[in-house]
């Protein structure tokens, strides 16, 4: 059985987690405190200090690092590409501490997993489906205006790995399947995914489709605009309004979903609005997204933290349910993904792309 070690850099913290085959035996979320992080001017520059903690980490608790078969690395924001496995080189480390599509703490994991395959002398390391996972088509793109595009920026790495659970426990292969799957977290992105391929996906990040408990998503662009203009707001202040200070934190005073939940429950009215609202937004994504695939949909499937809520889950069936099977995979195991990706990787049913 083949030792995987998997790495997920956050923007404070670091998580780690060791798989046999697919099994979880060992995962720690290491804190990496502001003055730590402060001593940085860059999030590249970090990422020798991330590694040396995590080497540490391992060492401590007597695990081998000349065990690991195969160390997988969250994607970055690096250049767009198709959904797969990729090989680490020195194109992508180059683009991943410029920060080629953005600087985000995910960029860390390339650059760390590639580091720890050197010093234990492992030739490859790997990253699986980033963020930046673009399958669209050129209809998908046209946003209205030439000036301007709609780029592919989504929860890849879930996205794809449910779908292929959700295609074995069905007895079927991902690639043969026509899905709607809506990640609920942070963010929420609504991939139209036909026979393995996601083209079309409403961009989350930056104000695009459902609001969610930090994000506004789509807004009344005119009356952005005007605010934008108004004198009353700097550019920062209106992107925290895009993603920070938008959704449940701008009604309600806080990005927990449970808790908004469990005041609806209460009778919070207040509450019970806007989870409704939530609920109604993600169904009109979702039913968006159905059109993409001309309503031949074999299953929606919901995903990602919020997808816990069984209220707020029955609140968005009772929208969607007359479009298609409905099936419900709670959670972001982002560690159990890219363990996942590995074990492809070891049994050879993946091909290894390059970067280029």
């Amino acid at each position: 059985m083949k030792r995987i070690l998997a790495i997920n850099p956050g923007a404070t913290s670091t998580k780690i987690a060791i798989f046999d085959g697919s099994e979880k035996v060992f995962v720690k979320n290491i804190k990496h405190s502001t003055e730590e992080l402060s001593q940085f001017t860059t999030i590249a520059e970090q990422y020798p200090f991330r590694r040396d903690v995590i080497t540490k980490e391992l060492e401590a608790e007597k695990i081998d690092l000349h065990s690991i078969s195969v160390i997988m690395g969250r994607g970055g924001l690096v250049k767009p590409l198709k959904s797969g496995v990729y090989r680490i080189n020195d194109l992508m480390i180059e683009h991943l501490k410029q920060g080629y599509n953005g600087q985000h703490a995910c960029n860390l994991g390339g650059l760390i997993a590639k580091s720890i395959a050197d010093v234990i002398g492992l030739k490859d390391a790997f990253i699986a489906d980033p963020v930046i996972v673009d399958e669209m088509e050129p209809v998908a793109r046209i946003a209205g205006h030439p000036e301007f595009e709609r780029k592919s920026i989504f929860h890849a790495l879930n996205q794809k790995a449910i779908s292929r659970m959700y295609a074995k426990d069905n007895g079927k292969k991902y690639e043969d399947l026509n899905l709607v799957v809506c990640h609920m977290g942070g963010g929420v992105s609504c991939g139209a995914h036909q026979k393995g391929r996601v083209i079309d996906v409403n961009q989350a990040l930056d104000g695009e489709g459902p609001f969610s408990p930090e994000r506004s998503g789509s807004l009344p662009m005119n009356q952005f605009l005007k605010a934008c203009f108004s004198g009353k707001y700097t550019m920062e202040d209106m992107q925290k309004i895009l993603v920070g200070n938008g959704g449940y934190v701008g009604y309600f005073g806080s990005n927990d979903a449970l808790a908004v939940e469990k005041a609806a429950q209460e009778g919070d009215p207040k509450a019970e609005l806007l989870e409704e609202a939530f609920a109604y937004q993600v169904a009109k994504q979702i039913g968006e997204t159905a059109v993409v695939l001309k309503g031949q949909i074999d299953a929606i499937i919901l995903t990602g933290g919020i997808a816990y809520g069984k209220p707020v889950v029955a609140r968005i069936k009772r929208y969607i349910d007359w479009i298609a099977p409905v099936a419900v995979y709670p959670g972001e195991d982002e560690m159990a993904a890219m363990a996942l990706n590995a074990n492809m990787i070891i049994n050879g049913e993946v091909e290894i792309q390059e970067y280029e």
